[in-house]
């Protein structure tokens, strides 16, 4: 049975915003070559992003398409990082996006030193605390290792995304665009972290607590 012409429709308007957030993180250099995926839930499964394809010059009509149970179903062969995104899926149904770059300055900061293994940077803008919150690191494991979907697993539901050493931020939200706009706060974050010297005071709990009381913000 064919899907209906509403579902169709949702369907190709989430490739066509997987491929051009894809060529957005792309084009900042957020990613490079082949690194990076996206991935986006539907009604019936999930689209993600081929494996080894490059961000910038994705096809929508080749992402990947894999059903409920994981099958892989239509477009190029899925990412091996689908475990890890379906980890994420599966803490919280709100979940519609899941963004994963090794973007430089993020990357570079597991190779210098996080602030905390459990906060990677300290809170040191307003946009930050509120666009991103606590980002905890996990430790280095190679790519497509099953222990990292079960730590981010069990990390999902009460964090926006995770750094995983050497390899980048994984970063979740309602859409592709939201989950990319984190990603991208946090990875300018990284960057004013990194090239300011001395290194600047984290905000005052004060500070963080206007933001909540003002926003909602969640730190």
């Amino acid at each position: 049975m064919s899907k209906p012409a509403s579902a169709r429709n949702d369907e190709n308007r989430v490739r066509e915003e997987i491929a051009r957030i894809g060529a957005d993180l792309y084009g900042r250099r957020y990613t490079v070559g082949s690194a990076g995926n996206i991935s986006a839930r539907l009604e019936d499964g999930w689209l993600i992003t081929p494996t080894d394809a490059c961000l910038g010059h994705l096809d929508p009509a080749k992402v990947a398409k894999v059903d409920c149970d994981g099958r892989w179903v239509s477009g190029d062969a899925p990412s091996k990082t689908l475990a890890l995104h379906r980890a994420v899926y599966d803490s919280d149904p709100a979940i519609h996006g899941v963004v994963h770059t090794h973007s430089t300055h993020l990357v570079a900061l597991t190779l210098a030193g996080v602030w905390q293994t459990d906060d990677v940077l300290p809170p040191i803008t307003p946009y930050q605390v509120m666009k991103v919150g606590h980002i905890p690191l996990i430790p280095y494991r190679r790519p497509g290792d099953p222990r990292v979907a079960e730590q981010v697993r069990s990390l999902a539901a009460e964090v926006r995304g995770v750094l995983l050493e050497r390899l980048g931020p994984v970063m979740w939200g309602k859409s592709v665009s939201a989950a990319a706009w984190a990603l991208e706060e946090l990875e300018e974050t990284a960057r004013l972290w990194l090239t300011t010297t001395p290194r600047p005071a984290p905000l005052s709990d004060a500070q963080i607590d206007e933001l909540r009381a003002t926003f909602g913000a969640r730190w």
